[in-house]
């Protein structure tokens, strides 16, 4: 093996180790509704990804709002990006996590919509 050929072969491992470690931080995982409402302040703010089932919606000019709900609760999403998707529809949605309100065994707390996947 020539030098430049083996230089080249190991200048490209780290560029493919960087490339890995990029997909899988776009991979990010899906959040549970519980865990961000039995504990508000550590997601408030902060983006995030939650999938479910659309349970109700309101909206129409590009903007909206709806429920998701998951196995382990539900969550109010508002959007400025489209019309809300369909009752029953199963959506993933990455949005910033708001707390508004905590009151003790309960937390009113909202999704602001940034983007829909498929799950």
């Amino acid at each position: 093996m020539s030098i430049k050929a083996h230089a080249l072969r190991h200048s490209t491992r780290p560029m493919l180790l960087a490339g890995a470690l990029f997909a899988l931080a776009g991979c990010a995982s899906v959040t549970p509704i519980n865990q961000l409402l039995n504990d508000p302040s550590r997601y408030d703010g902060k983006t995030v990804r939650v999938q479910g089932t659309v349970k109700g919606a309101v909206g129409g000019l590009g903007v909206g709002a709806y429920e998701i709900k998951d196995n382990t609760g539900s969550l109010t999403v508002v959007s400025d990006k489209g019309d809300p998707p369909r009752s029953g529809a199963n959506i993933g949605v990455k949005g910033k996590f708001q707390a508004l309100l905590s009151l003790g065994f309960k937390s009113l707390a909202v999704l602001r919509e940034e983007s829909r996947f498929n799950p």
